[in-house]
């Protein structure tokens, strides 16, 4: 499996070890339900400013300088253990100069030094050190020669590791290097039942045990390189090798396709690739089922079973193709509650915390909702007719819950019975229940009918009793309780009214807000007390409570400003939604194009930069999936595989001027658009006996 999930401060509800345990223990909200219950938070150590190479479920987070010392979060990890804490290189007894850490890919990064070789009499060092190190610890260190002169100098790596437990490293409790001892052509590491060697080519000329030490000389000539490459090899009881056994290799990347940005602004580009690749890096197979894979939440500390921003990634990410979400929603349907009694249907999922205002929001609830929706449009996008006959049933059962969660006022509670009514989760219910009943339709499955005649009562009592009148033009309420009382803060949150789901023949469905209410909305969206200038706080800066670290208390979220630009742009507002995309863009050039998950709600001034939040984890699936998101909102593609349809829609406005997206797949063949400078789209490649539509 892969590393054990650990909650930030004050964002997910459960212990370290048990990211999407089920609703089996902790506190009890209305009707006897049981819900787990939030712990206390965690100060997580910072990562921000850390490189971390990531194939899960290998992952190795390293300082810029490329030397691995043993603090705080740095080693290398697997299946959420660390494999190793300690690897210092060291030449002629000193250590290389850090000149440049980057990252080559998401998997790997590079480091570069130099050093002053004794006789050196200027400044120009005559030695640089390459250290090439890979998400599962795997080194290549390169030293090449400048010199005149034939070069013999020492080379030592020192190693050392504590096996220490994801939870144990991200608590900040050190625990003691364990003894080594010689192992082959390296060392070994024996503690807790589990043990790791390092191994080294070519084979060292001196190991030393108890130093944990090894040893070369290294002979240059003139311009001439000396090459040693490290392994890092764990191992346990229940499993021989880090390399074998069921489920342990890493997804192919055939479950995501290589697309493609290509125009006027060179960043889509660049964004869609770092996204992409990030992805990929966060695939995960469920260890019970290697057949299914899913995204891991984020690196480094949410990599557990499978959650809901797994399934939101997956939604996302159709664009690349169905086969991550077919996957993902075999893996979540697992965890579906049997039997015939009141809680039956729902997908389990932990408690999370829901912001300063309002009480924790329950992960099961927001996955049940959202099963239905990925399977319908999924189906749009070219789902495979054998995936979707097995997922409907699961689907089904989720749309029962629905129907019998809403009762007759038609809101659904979050997260007992008493509420309260969140305005987020009527929208997640709301487009389940119109994009389920068109899924029931074509499927020949009845309960379409009752779906959208609930969908409507849900509508119409929104409208009535969510809307909050006022001199400015009204804005909707982030929830309401069964006495009446309404929470009134604005927030990015709302960006979720927006998004409705994809219906037959490239249709959206109809949203919860009126004409005018989702003009108001849109209003709201694009002032500058939700629009940082890097994208959409989660909570405005007029509000009581405001935190520009608050994950739902004003950061900026990734997710909901990718859900803000792809709403605002299919209801036409392309101001608003230009504006937060080249917010989204310019934060994520300052990320090196790898967002984090979140980042601070401070107001952009003159040659700023986006603040990195301290517990965010990076690369976070809803962050990279979030990328693709928005940027595919250019050109607006709209597919029905099963009508033989595929329209575009592009933003009139070109915010970005001329933009080709390929690499893409509609009805599981490539799929290409461009969008010129006039805002006109053309569908440049796609599937045979596609009917084409702008």
């Amino acid at each position: 499996m892969a590393p054990s999930p650990v909650p930030a401060p004050g964002r997910p509800a459960g212990p370290p070890t048990s990211q999407s345990s089920g609703h089996a223990s902790g506190h009890t909200s209305g009707a006897g339900i049981a819900f787990p219950r939030a712990p206390r938070p965690v100060e997580l150590p910072s990562v921000h400013d850390a490189l971390l190479c990531v194939a899960l479920p290998a992952l190795t987070v390293c300082a810029e300088h490329g030397q691995l010392t043993g603090e705080g979060p740095e080693g290398v990890y697997e299946a959420g253990r660390r494999l190793l804490s300690r690897c210092v290189l060291r030449v002629a007894g000193r250590e290389p100069v850090a000149l440049q850490g980057r990252m080559a890919a998401s998997d790997r990064a590079v480091f570069l030094g130099a050093l002053r070789v004794p006789g050196d009499t200027g400044p120009d060092p005559a030695l640089t050190v390459e250290r090439v190190r890979s998400a599962d610890g795997t080194e290549r260190i390169t030293l090449r020669s400048a010199a005149t002169r034939p070069l013999r100098l020492p080379v030592e790596v020192a190693l050392g590791t504590d096996l220490a437990d994801m939870g144990t490293v991200a608590s900040g409790r050190t625990t003691p290097e364990l003894a080594a001892s010689v192992h082959g052509t390296g060392l070994r590491w024996t503690g807790d039942g589990r043990s790791v060697a390092v191994t080294a080519d070519p084979p060292p000329m001196d190991s030393l045990a108890a130093a944990g030490v090894l040893r070369w000389e290294a002979e240059l000539a003139p311009g001439a390189a000396f090459t040693l490459r490290l392994r890092v090899r764990g191992e346990s009881a229940a499993r021989p090798t880090a390399s074998t056994g069921a489920g342990s290799g890493r997804p192919g990347g055939h479950l995501l396709a290589e697309a493609r940005a290509e125009g006027d602004d060179p960043r889509p580009g660049e964004l869609l690739r770092a996204s992409v690749d990030d992805l990929r890096a966060l695939l995960q197979r469920d260890p019970a089922h290697p057949a299914d894979v899913y995204l891991a939440a984020g690196v480094p500390w949410r990599c557990g079973p499978v959650t809901s921003e797994a399934l939101w990634g997956a939604r996302m990410a159709l664009p690349l193709g169905t086969r991550l979400a077919a996957t993902t929603l075999r893996a979540l349907g697992r965890t579906q509650l049997p039997g015939d009694g009141v809680e039956s249907g729902r997908l389990q999922g932990p408690l999370r915390d829901a912001g300063p205002h309002l009480p924790p929001r329950c992960t099961g609830i927001e996955a049940t909702l959202a099963f239905p929706t990925v399977l319908a449009e999924a189906r749009r996008w070219g789902l495979p007719s054998a995936d979707l006959e097995e997922l409907l049933p699961v689907a089904e059962r989720c749309l029962h819950w629905l129907r019998r969660t809403a009762g007759r006022n038609g809101f659904v509670p979050d997260p007992g019975p008493a509420g309260p009514w969140r305005a987020e989760t009527q929208a997640h219910a709301h487009r389940a229940a119109l994009l389920g009943a068109d899924l029931l339709d074509d499927c020949g499955r009845p309960g379409g009918d009752a779906l959208r005649d609930g969908a409507r009562t849900l509508r119409e009592r929104f409208r009535r009793e969510f809307w909050l009148d006022d001199p400015a033009g009204g804005r909707p309420a982030v929830a309401r309780a069964q006495g009446g009382r309404t929470w009134p803060q604005l927030g990015g949150w709302a960006a979720h009214l927006l998004d409705t789901g994809l219906l037959g023949g490239g249709r959206y469905a109809p949203g919860l807000l009126d004409r005018a209410e989702t003009e108001q909305v849109a209003r709201l969206l694009g002032t500058p007390a939700l629009d940082s200038g890097w994208g959409l706080r989660s909570l405005g800066t007029k509000e009581p409570g405001h935190n520009p670290f608050g994950h739902r208390a004003g950061a900026v979220r990734v997710h909901e400003t990718a859900v803000a630009v792809a709403g605002l742009a299919a209801a036409g507002h392309e101001k608003e939604a230009a504006s937060l995309l080249r917010g989204l863009l310019d934060a994520a050039e300052a990320f090196t194009h790898r967002l984090p998950e979140m980042y601070a709600g401070e107001q952009r001034t003159t040659g700023g930069r986006p603040v990195p939040h301290p517990a965010a984890c990076r690369p976070a699936a809803v962050a990279a999936a979030g990328a693709v998101q928005a940027l595919l909102a250019l050109a607006g593609i709209r597919p029905d595989a099963p009508g033989r349809s595929v329209s575009v829609h592009p933003l009139a406005s070109a915010p970005l001027g001329a933009i080709r997206l390929s690499g893409l797949v509609v009805a599981g063949e490539a799929f290409a658009v461009r969008v010129g400078r006039l805002g006109l789209g053309m569908v440049e490649e796609a599937a045979e006996g596609l009917q084409l539509g702008v």
